[in-house]
């Protein structure tokens, strides 16, 4: 079995509310065994046109757990408390 990443790239639109978001976020990945391997840290483009802002890069011990975590009912929570304070674009990609 691989493992699998969630990528996400996040524009936070209102900093104050992104912080219950990250409380709430940061339980639900406790609860689905993420081990963050990323989380926010500086970011320099290397090649390309590609202007990321907050980096969150989450590994799971299968595409099938990232999933789960996603459809989470303790993410739904943190994703409940994101909403109007950022603009999220994730992904998962399974790895090795």
């Amino acid at each position: 079995m691989s493992s699998a990443y969630i990528i996400a790239n996040v524009v936070v639109t209102n900093p104050t509310q992104y912080e219950d978001y990250k409380k709430w976020s940061t339980e639900a990945m406790k609860a689905h065994g993420a081990e963050v391997c990323v989380r926010g840290g500086k970011v320099e483009v290397l090649e390309g046109d590609w202007s990321p802002e907050r980096i969150v890069i989450l590994k799971f011990p299968s595409v099938e757990a990232a999933k789960k975590f996603s459809a989470s009912p303790e993410y739904s929570k943190a994703r409940a408390a994101r909403e109007g304070a950022a603009i999220m674009r994730m992904i998962v990609v399974e790895g090795l």
